[in-house]
Order: C-alpha cells, then structure tokens, then sequence
C-alpha cells in the first residue's frame, strides 16, 4: 500500500463499533487532561495498528511535538498493543523510554471492546514518570476517581465531555463521592476556595455545606449523567465549574463474555477555574476602549469644527489664491477627521483603508469639483485594513494627490475621470491615482514637483510610510503610484514543546 493513500479502516467496523469509537474519541481530551496523559487510539489494520485518533494533555506539556494520526505501528514491533488488539489483554504500569530520547514514561494499553465481541482498538495512556510518580502519591480515593474516568472514556460514557473547555495547570480539581463528601480536594482547590473564606479543611465535609452552588451543580450532572460546565459568581468572584459525573462499570473476567455491565454510581469529580481576574481585564479593557472611542469622537467634532472656522474664512477672503490655500487646509483637516470617524466606531486599531478613500472621493468631489466641470472621481481595488499610523498617512496622501489632480489635471478641460486604484500585494500595498487630463508639461514637471501637496506627499511616503513615490506621464494624462510596505508585528514565540517520540 501506498505509504501516503488513506486508509479505510473504518469499513472493517459495523455500525455500533463505529458510533463506540466515536464517543470514546470524544471523552479522550477531558481523560487526558484530568489523567495528566497522552491518549492515542488505535485500530488493527493487517499486521500493524493504526493511529486513529490522539489527546494531548492542555494541564502539562504534550510527550509529543506532533500528531500521530494515520500513522501505522508494527505489531511485531509493540508487543503490548498487539496483546491488547488480538487478545484483548490489559498491559499497565510497563515502564520504558521514548523511543531514542530517552524520555522515562509509564505506558498502559486497554483494550476498546463492545458488548460480546472481540476488541475493537485499544487506547494507549502515556504518562511521563514524573507525572506518574505525584498522582501514586495522591489521595487514594482521587486515583480511584481518575481510574473510573478513564474506564468511562474507554467504554465511551463521558457524555458531552467534548463540550467542556480544557481543564488548565493552574485549574482546581475536586472529588466527591456518591453522598456528595469531599474526599479529595488538590492544593489549588484549597487555595481558591480560601478565596471564598473558607480557610479550614474541607476534606470529609459534605458539598452542601458550603455556600456556593457546588451542589447544585453537581446533582444535576448526577440526574442528566452528562458532564456539566457553568459559569457561576461566587461573592465578587467569577468561577467556571465543570462537573464529571463518575460510575464504575464492572463486567465479567472475561472481556469477551455477553451481557451488560453493572453499573455502580462512584460521585462526581469536579474542576474550578477562577475566571475573576480575566473577567476584570476584559472589563478594564472594555472601558479603556469606550474612552478610547469617545476621545476619537471628540477629537473628529473638533476637527470638523475647525474645517468649518476656515471654511467660513474662505468665503471671506478677497483674495482667490487665500481662498484656495483655505480650501485646502479645509480638505487636509477633514481627511484627518475620516481616519478619527473610523476609529471612534470600530473596536479594533486596523482601519478599512477602501472605505477611508471612498469617503476622501466622495468630500474632494463635493468640496473641489466646479458645478461647470463634469469631472467623476471613483475608487477601484479590495478591502485593506492597516493600523491607524498607517491610515492616515494614507488618508493624507490621497486627499492631497486628489487636490493636486484637480488643480492641474483639468486646465482647459470640462470634462475628465479620476480613478483611485487600491492593490494589495500581499506584504505591500499600492496607491495608483490616474487622470485623462492633459497630463505633465515638461515645463510644468518642475514646478508640480516643488508644490506644497507633492512636498507633503512625499515627505508622508518615504518619511511614515517608508515607500516610494512616482509620478510619469500616461497615455492620456497622467499616473501617480505609491508602494509602501505593510506594518506587520512580529510574531509570538512559539512555545517550546518536547521532542517527538
């Protein structure tokens, strides 16, 4: 067979079998990570057992730097999966290396098997010898607890266990059993529950004692037989509990004798997540960024209020060339206004840079078109976000590259097309402005580039927006193109992660 042709094992199983290995695979993430384990699921496929499903832990660093899925391990090769897969035998506590790393790790096969018939994978536990060594030192009833989880995800009982969010490191873990007494409680349960004032030892007392709404929870868990997770607020902190119910299954010796297991209640375990300094966080930010809002919204009122002050002198003013200097600050003023419009109504820094020249378009078009010119101005291109810093270095540009066309482009004109084309190239962006007007005199060439607006322009291109500027003749009229580089953030290191076995 073809090492890189998928394999159809799933053809091999009936229906039920099938619908097993599909809820056991769901319960797998929520086994390993109260097991503190990797869980990999195989199947039999000819002489070799397949990787068909796989959980790192999310409460301790992963034995595995990748995925297994798919790949094919020798029988001849694992002794204690070909036990478990062709005689349906249990291998627990083996003890060995990881492969070349050398990495101590305590190694347990359990066979999958349905009702009455021959097993159907096997799920293999890896635990580091470290992670091992603790959990035999726990309370004895906790590593009970842990052994009927890992039992109920084996036959695939943990229902809606796919549901619950990760139980972390720094996450509290509780056990209480069928008469809901607290029979093992970790170190960081205690210490959040002391968070709540309860500063003696809880072991032996009953759940419903304490004033929260463990119980409440719990009893649901135990009546749906579901696993349960609720955010809950407990005095002036936010708690996230999610409630394993527990049961033990027990069949005959005989993994392959007919009949249903007997099924015997065993309590409840569980996990408590102190969400409270989070939640503060986010409604810190959420206020920080409302200021924020409302200070852009501010500051773009009062930039328009000054575009009206000098709009007013303008009209004014007795001289055309005051007149026009006026209009134009006039322009520069509100273009700065739009990228403020913008970031006083998105949550986000990264600005719509599309949008923000449409809206320049559509004030130029009204502000400097002559109602005797027939000149149309439009915007081309796709979407583009970049941060503020950016924005408006380009909300500028394109507001004076505008002005500049209109002043020149059309002298002795009455009619003419201005089109904004906006390229996104991946890691750069291009601004092309281009006009059917009568296009650049060399007599002309020198003075255009000794202007005010082409100063500016250039000075915002190569000063903030590190690009170039270029501005030549077209075929008619003329092309100006700006090409800048995206402002990119470097990314977060990733987090290192063991060598794969």
């Amino acid at each position: 067979m073809d090492d890189n042709e998928p394999i159809n094992w799933r053809e091999h199983c009936a229906d039920d079998e099938l619908q097993l290995l599909d809820r056991v695979e769901k319960g797998m993430a929520l086994a390993a990570d109260v097991s503190r384990a990797d869980m990999t699921l195989l199947v039999q496929q000819d002489d070799a057992a397949l990787v068909i499903a796989q959980a790192p832990p999310r409460s301790i660093a992963s034995l595995y730097r990748s995925s297994w899925v798919g790949r094919l391990l020798p029988l001849e090769d694992h002794p204690r999966l070909a036990a478990g897969l062709r005689d349906g035998r249990r291998v627990a506590e083996f003890r060995r290396n990881l492969l070349e790393e050398g990495t101590p790790i305590v190694e347990q096969v359990l066979p999958v098997c349905a009702v009455g018939r021959r097993p159907v994978a096997v799920l293999q536990i890896e635990t580091n010898l470290i992670a091992w060594e603790r959990h035999r030192r726990r309370h004895p009833s906790f590593r009970a607890a842990v052994g009927w989880l890992q039992e109920m995800a084996l036959c695939g009982e943990l229902a809606h266990a796919q549901s619950l969010s990760p139980f972390g490191e720094w996450d509290g873990i509780l056990y209480v059993d069928q008469e809901l007494i607290i029979r093992y409680l970790s170190g960081i349960a205690n210490n959040l529950y002391r968070r709540l004032g309860y500063l003696t030892d809880l072991h032996g007392e009953h759940i419903g004692d304490l004033n929260t709404k463990d119980e409440l929870l719990v009893r649901e868990a135990l009546q749906t037989s579901h696993c349960q997770e609720h955010e809950v607020t407990e005095g002036s902190r936010y708690w996230t509990r999610k409630v394993v119910p527990l049961w033990s299954t027990e069949r005959a010796r005989w993994p392959f004798s007919r009949g249903g297991p007997k099924i015997s209640p065993r309590g409840a375990i569980i996990m408590v997540h102190d969400d409270t300094e989070k939640r503060e966080k986010a409604i810190e930010l959420d206020v920080k960024a409302t200021m924020i809002k409302e200070v852009h919204h501010r500051v773009k009122n009062n930039l328009q209020t000054v575009a009206s002050i000098l709009r007013m002198q303008s009209r004014r003013a007795d001289n055309a060339e005051v007149q026009l200097q006026l209009n134009e600050a006039v322009n520069r003023v509100l273009a700065v206004a739009v990228i403020h419009e913008f970031l006083s109504r998105d949550d986000d820094q990264a600005i719509n840079i599309r949008d923000v020249c449409q809206r320049i378009v559509t004030q130029t078009q009204r502000a400097a078109v002559t109602p005797d010119k027939q000149i149309a101005l439009r915007v081309q291109g796709p979407v583009i976000h970049l941060p503020s810093q950016q924005a408006t270095a380009c909300a500028l540009v394109t507001n004076e590259l505008l002005l500049n066309c209109l002043e020149h482009a059309f002298t002795g004109l009455d009619k003419g097309n201005v089109l904004l084309q906006l390229t996104d190239e991946g890691d750069q962006v291009v601004i092309e402005v281009i006009d059917d007007g009568v296009g650049l005199a060399e007599a002309a060439e020198g003075e255009l580039s000794s202007s005010l607006g082409l100063t500016i322009v250039r000075t915002l291109v190569e000063g903030d927006l590190k690009g170039q500027f270029t501005m030549a003749r077209a075929e008619p009229g003329t092309r100006v193109v700006i090409r800048f580089p995206k402002e990119t953030r470097a990314p977060a290191d990733a987090a290192s992660r063991r060598p794969e076995s």
